[in-house]
């Protein structure tokens, strides 16, 4: 850990040289990049930088016990439990700022909600499940914008894709991607018996353009007629518009707006936002023996969430821990999303080895 923290300060003061470089400033999206980096950087060093003034600190008072002065050593006996104690806080404090996503304070990302087993009644539970993202949102000061959307007949959606921006955004919803299922008695159902449904939900940082270059010989762009469950909901002209990314087949569409330009502006921002997943589970599948996925791995897959309407109660397998239906799907998210961050937190303190400040 020490060798990560030296790289990192390392960089960061590599950074703080660029951006005083008239070749950077001369360059905005260079220097925008730059910046971007040095920020995502400056907590962590000013902790590091803080650590490193305390270690030296005691290592001057430790120096002063080998003196012959009695009054110097009886002052640095009385001085050094303090200072080592604020030492190992900011060793913890530090192996946490390690542990943590550097992705966590990104200010936009992009939510796809999509239906899994349950035919109508999972395409209702989407519905559900964004309204509560929207009510949640509302609260937190989001943005929200419909990026796509394949709506059925009786007002759900098989699929929806969403561009959230403000401020915490992807650290307050990036434990939401995985499975989600429903148990209740859905409306078309005569003899009153509960039926289960599932939705996937996955949550992607958005990157800045400057982080993601995407050129058109990159992708296949295909235009079609958007489709919908009704004669007012299908666009006549051929507006909807599939990317197909050449190197990875991640394939995306839009079709929301009746404007082709407008709806490849929207695919394009998605497919970046895909790639840049793509390449960030990569990054971290290299780093497994060191990087634990602490509350679950974000698959889709995987079950993380029960909505068990009959009981009222919502269940987050990951915690194993109940919250109230109601209060959460009127837009209380906070309740949950508060508990799985704890609960991470105190995860990743338990992962870290002992703290130790000479070692690595």
């Amino acid at each position: 850990m020490r060798e990560r923290l030296e790289e990192k300060l390392a960089r960061f003061e590599s950074l703080e040289r660029e951006m005083s470089d008239p070749a950077v400033l001369a360059d905005q999206q260079r220097l925008s990049a730059v910046a971007r980096e040095h920020g995502s950087l400056a907590r962590l060093v000013g902790r590091y930088r803080s650590f490193r003034d305390i270690e030296q600190q005691i290592a001057d008072l430790e120096e002063m016990q080998q003196g012959d002065d009695e009054e110097l050593r009886a002052l640095a006996a009385a001085e050094l439990p303090e200072l080592e104690s604020r030492r190992d806080r900011e060793w913890d404090s530090l192996a946490e700022l390690c542990s943590e996503d550097p992705e966590a304070e990104r200010t936009r990302c992009i939510v796809e909600l999509r239906a899994g087993t349950g035919g109508e009644e999972a395409a209702l539970f989407v519905r559900d499940l964004y309204e509560m993202y929207r009510r949640y949102g509302s609260e937190q000061g989001w943005a929200f914008e419909l990026l796509d959307a394949s709506p059925t007949e009786l007002g759900g959606f098989k699929e929806l894709v969403l561009g959230v921006s403000g401020a915490g955004v992807f650290r307050r919803l990036r434990h939401e991607s995985g499975g989600h299922r429903v148990q209740r008695v859905p409306d078309t159902e005569t003899k009153g018996r509960i039926h289960t449904s599932a939705a996937t939900v996955a949550v992607l940082p958005e990157p800045e353009d400057v982080e993601v270059s995407i050129s058109p010989d990159d992708y296949r762009k295909d235009i079609f007629c958007a489709s919908g469950p009704g004669g007012q909901h299908v666009n006549k002209t051929a507006s909807a518009v599939r990317l197909t990314h050449l190197a990875t087949g991640i394939v995306v569409q839009c079709q929301d707006e009746k404007s082709q330009h407008k709806n490849l502006a929207k695919a394009l921002r998605v497919l970046k936002t895909r790639l840049y997943e793509h390449e960030r589970q990569i990054e971290h599948a290299k780093r497994s023996s060191e990087r634990k996925d602490l509350v679950g791995s974000g698959d889709r897959s995987q079950r993380i969430r029960t909505y068990n309407f009959p009981q009222n109660r919502v269940t987050d397998h990951r915690i194993n821990e109940n919250f109230t239906l109601d209060q959460v799907m009127a837009g209380r998210l906070g309740l949950v999303v508060d508990a799985i961050e704890r609960h991470a937190r105190d995860a990743r303190r338990r992962a870290m080895a002992p703290a130790q400040p000479g070692g690595n």
